[in-house]
């Protein structure tokens, strides 16, 4: 947990300093970017600067390449360590309907793409 003056408030923390610490930025300024290109949301809302405050029980959306992560923060890290370590202030959060690995396709249905179907009853 934060132990109180290294972060300003005892229960929170920079979300672009916790990006870093939790090692999904490897730097502020690449957090910054992350930030900047709309790629993060706190409890729903996108986060707009990097200086707004992260808390435990906080829900981030953080959207990297081409997945989506949804974590919820068990506890604010003192400093960037080790993944495990990392791991450990964090769960990931139930992300049915996110489809990390793109198993569900969507396809057209028949009628869409422009093909009868054989059955006339097929409409019903």
């Amino acid at each position: 947990m934060n132990a109180g003056g290294a972060h300003g408030s005892a229960g929170s923390i920079r979300i672009d300093r916790l990006l870093v610490y939790l090692r999904f930025a490897r730097t502020r300024s690449a957090a910054e970017a992350l930030i900047a290109a709309h790629a993060l949301r706190r409890n729903r809302k996108h986060v707009q600067r990097g200086s707004e405050q992260a808390r435990v029980g906080d829900v981030l959306t953080i959207a990297l390449g081409g997945s989506v992560r949804v974590i919820e923060l068990l506890s604010l890290p003192d400093r960037r360590g080790p993944p495990a370590l990392a791991r450990s202030h964090y769960r990931e959060v139930d992300g049915d309907g996110l489809d990390p690995k793109g198993q569900n396709t969507i396809a057209a249905s028949p009628l869409a793409a422009g093909t009868e179907p054989a059955d006339p009853e097929d409409l019903l």
